[in-house]
């Protein structure tokens, strides 16, 4: 691996997810509480979609976030053949608010535009109330671009609004942000 990052004194390095470590992948996603992630994690359907690629293939690539030499975060690049990827991000407890989640947001971002020059944009979800993941969309450049209502049911009885960001490839090059037309529908009429 190589060092990609420094925060705070924090080496951070990314290195791509191998299906031998199926092990430590379950470790990592039933040994944490996520509280802004759809679904159950449970070890035999983590084995399952190792198996069958859904960490790795044509269209996923997943990469640990390693920070001082813990993995301590998680990348997963999906819809890489759909031409508008989209990506799960998760970050271990103890490292959130250490500004790791910008640092893979910002790191993401480069891979996809630089690895895949087919690309014009990168889309990421979560959920409404999720205030630090959607102060880290924007401090990196991604646009508030949807906002679906009761959209996001927990597995604790609540469905959420979930909000969705992108970045376009031109203003990742050139570091400024263009809005959507929110006010584009004609004025009602009758």
């Amino acid at each position: 691996m190589v060092v990609f990052w420094t925060i705070g004194g924090v080496n951070v390095e990314f290195s791509r997810f191998s299906p031998d470590e199926a092990d430590a992948l379950v470790d990592f996603l039933t040994g944490e509480e996520w509280p802004f992630h759809a679904g159950v994690q449970e070890e035999e359907a983590i084995r399952r979609r190792v198996a069958d690629g859904v960490y790795d293939d044509d269209d996923n690539r997943t990469f640990w976030l390693v920070a001082d030499g813990e993995r301590a975060g998680l990348v997963r690049l999906q819809d890489l053949t759909d031409g508008t990827p989209m990506f799960d991000l998760r970050i271990r407890a103890k490292w959130r608010g250490r500004g790791l989640g910008a640092a893979a947001l910002k790191w993401l971002t480069a891979y996809l535009f630089e690895q895949f020059p087919e690309f014009t944009r990168i889309e990421g979800n979560t959920r409404q109330d999720n205030r630090a993941m959607r102060a880290v969309f924007r401090r990196c450049g991604y646009v508030k671009e949807s906002h679906y209502r009761d959209a996001w049911p927990s597995p604790d009885g609540p469905v959420y609004d979930s909000v969705g960001y992108a970045i376009l490839r031109r203003d990742w090059v050139s570091g400024t942000t263009t809005l959507p037309d929110w006010d584009d529908e004609p004025a009602n009429v009758g």
